[in-house]
């Protein structure tokens, strides 16, 4: 399982580099990565937990940012 979560946190992480500078909704992201679920929430904290991304609450969204 570790491995998946990884490899998810990694297709992530990329797409957030390709799109640096803008600020992207937790659904942007899970719809541009086509990870899902569980997974992509396991991988969401996974770069939490690694300080690689900062989460922002505004109104109903979170918006993602990598650092």
């Amino acid at each position: 399982m570790n491995c998946e979560i990884g490899a998810a946190a990694g297709k992530i992480y990329r797409f957030l580099d390709k799109n640096r500078g803008k600020s992207l909704t937790m659904a942007k992201v899970k719809s541009g990565t086509k990870v899902k679920g569980a997974l992509f929430d396991q991988a969401i904290g996974w770069l939490a937990r690694e300080d690689k991304v900062n989460l922002e609450r505004k109104g109903r969204s979170i918006l993602l940012l990598l650092k």
